[in-house]
């Protein structure tokens, strides 16, 4: 048997591109977490209602499997999640995130909307016609006599611990001057 000298390693050559050739391990753990980030993206898109669904960019066969698990129930919906999540590992899910982003962001902006509108609303029946200039100030186009009888109605409702009914309209009339505003 032959022994080889000691530095018999420095006739190998040299693998000049080690950068390009070099291995990035990733571990188990990290595989399984992003495994489950895609799961729960699947989940917030079959939580998604059928018109927002239609907003987010998604293949046939994606979309056809989230409007499957919105059916389901019980036991087969967290196999169909499961099969959505493993759909989307094989594809780009950054135009998704985005999409979803700014859907979560709109409805985001609808809910402040919908706070202002709660706290003007209030303000006018507790002020009651000293309140309306502020609002004929937001919405120009605002009708001064319906509000008028909208306020005084709602003010009356609530001394009399009737029903809401003409405190629901006028935040109905407000969120209409503010949909035609935008």
């Amino acid at each position: 048997m032959n022994k080889l000298p000691k530095d018999w390693l420095d006739d190998v050559p040299q693998n000049e591109n080690q950068d390009e050739d070099e291995i990035i391990w990733v571990s188990k753990s990290e595989i399984k977490r992003d495994a489950e980030t895609l799961k729960d993206l699947g989940s917030e898109l079959v939580e998604l209602g059928k018109n927002a669904l239609e907003r987010i960019p998604l293949d046939e066969d994606l979309r056809a499997a989230i409007e499957l698990a919105q059916k389901i129930t019980r036991e087969g919906r967290r196999r169909q999640l499961q099969l959505i999540g493993k759909m989307l590992r094989a594809r780009d899910v950054e135009p998704i995130n985005t999409a979803l982003d700014k859907l979560k962001n709109r409805h985001n902006q609808q809910v402040s909307l919908f706070h202002k509108l709660e706290t003007l609303r209030d303000r006018l029946v507790e002020e009651g016609d000293d309140a309306i200039p502020s609002v004929l100030e937001l919405y120009p186009e605002a009708d001064r006599q319906q509000l008028r009888a909208l306020v005084r109605n709602a003010q009356k409702e609530k001394a009399a611990n009737k029903p809401p009914k003409s405190f629901r309209q006028i935040f109905q009339y407000l969120r209409d001057l503010a949909e035609a505003q935008q």
